[in-house]
């Protein structure tokens, strides 16, 4: 679980890094974004995912890995806002928004951990195919859940879905980088 741990952080080191740089050039203009559309967002790019894995035809030059990278990035964007709430303009410093990025990574990848404990790292044997339906199913499940106001009767809330959907991704992101 050690390697785990190591590729876990070299995926998010990646993704923190064009954050970074995202937040320099726009600063936090994705304050301004409500739940729905972030997770709208994170559609786009899974649906992108699975249209390139069942396409032979790709017309934008851009592979799974930079889809995977924005959906992890949107999640934590997601997670943030659900701690913050949505302000009607951009209100955050790169600093502070890294801080933020750090604390809910640090809560997301405890979560991996203890779910790659219990599961005794499963993820490794899945295809990317898989990890991306998986995503997309907790996509469907969040929008669920903002239809319903964000209630639920016995299910985990929409920042679990938000985790999870972060960790598959970085489950697709370490198998991708063994090609």
């Amino acid at each position: 679980m050690q390697d785990t741990s190591k590729q876990y952080n070299a995926v998010i080191d990646s993704c923190k890094s064009l954050f970074e740089k995202k937040m320099s050039d726009y600063g936090s203009a994705w304050r301004i974004l409500r739940l729905p559309s972030l997770t709208d967002q994170i559609f786009i790019k899974a649906q992108r995912i699975r249209g390139l894995q069942q396409n032979a035809v790709q017309k934008v030059d851009e592979g799974q890995e930079s889809e995977f990278i924005g959906i992890i990035n949107y999640c934590i964007m997601a997670l943030i806002q659900l701690e913050k709430g949505v302000v009607e303009q951009p209100d955050m410093s790169t600093e502070t928004s890294l801080e933020l990025y750090e604390k809910h990574i640090s809560i997301t990848k405890k979560l991996m951990e203890d779910k790659n404990h219990d599961y005794g790292e499963a993820w490794r044997d899945m295809r990317v195919s898989s990890l991306t339906d998986l995503i997309l199913q907790k996509l469907l499940r969040v929008k669920q859940i903002e239809d319903n106001q964000g209630k639920t009767l016995v299910s985990e809330g929409i920042d679990a879905n938000y985790q999870d959907m972060i960790n598959y991704a970085v489950f697709a992101m370490i198998h991708l980088s063994k090609k």
